[in-house]
């Protein structure tokens, strides 16, 4: 069930208590010189649609929240961001509509890392608030960590921003918009563990970073291995492993 082919009629007799209610949460900032500014907000429309057809009478879908925490792309030209507290209260208001819709299970299902820290930090918020609700929040690329490992074909390194993944995704959802001649490798190298950047590395020391600091081009990891067949194994893989997520959250 999609939120926005609704009237308020329909959305009252929705059984909101029954489903869970999916708020994917998007960007609009760079991606490089190849991929548009909706990339996150894209690629995170496209999972959701498909995990409501998948399973459509036990979802709820909101629309994409496409304003996201991007501060640290401000340095090139076009980002629009929302700073890091006003994030914060966006996300609780929103979620609070949802509780007094009758809601008991919600999942941010986040297409933007810069979106991780704030997040977290409403669900705190949801939770003292509306203490009867099962609020949860993931990456999708966090979930979906055995398809990305099986499917990509870069290094360590190769994935973290307008690269293999997110390029090859957006050339399977969107591929008139993606400018492949543009794509070029960019961003650090580190083999300091300390320092690495990759979706599929977790650092074991938290600092922040400003993305023109890391690249020049506002890319990091290699695009240049991006296909529209491998976008589809990706997009495939990832559904697949949140929708499975979402039949094990619906027994919580």
């Amino acid at each position: 069930m999609i939120l926005e082919n609704l009237g308020w009629p329909e959305a009252k007799r929705a059984k909101v208590a029954q489903k869970i209610v999916i708020l994917p949460l998007g960007s609009f900032e760079q991606h490089g010189p190849h991929l548009p500014f909706t990339t996150d907000t894209d690629i995170v429309t496209g999972i959701s649609r498909a995990l409501e057809c998948k399973r459509p009478g036990k979802i709820l879908l909101l629309p994409t929240l496409w304003a996201g925490h991007s501060t640290h792309h401000l340095a090139f030209p076009g980002t629009l961001s929302v700073r890091q507290m006003p994030y914060i209260h966006l996300v609780v208001e929103l979620c609070g509509c949802i509780a007094g819709m009758g809601a008991k299970k919600v999942f941010l299902l986040n297409g933007h890392g810069g979106n991780d820290v704030p997040a977290r930090a409403a669900l705190r918020e949801l939770k003292d608030r509306f203490p009867g609700v099962r609020f949860v929040f993931a990456s999708y690329w966090s979930l979906a960590v055995k398809t990305i490992r099986a499917v990509r074909e870069s290094e360590l390194g190769g994935i973290g921003h307008a690269c293999e993944l997110e390029t090859s995704l957006m050339l399977h959802l969107h591929p008139d918009r993606v400018k492949m001649a543009r794509a070029r490798r960019d961003g650090p190298r580190h083999a300091d563990r300390y320092r690495r950047v990759d979706m599929q590395h977790a650092r074991p020391a938290y600092f922040v970073d400003e993305f023109h600091e890391m690249s020049k081009s506002g890319t990091i990891g290699d695009p240049r291995l991006a296909t529209a067949e491998k976008g589809k194994r990706f997009f495939d893989g990832i559904v697949a492993e949140v929708a499975a997520f979402l039949d094990a959250f619906s027994k919580w």
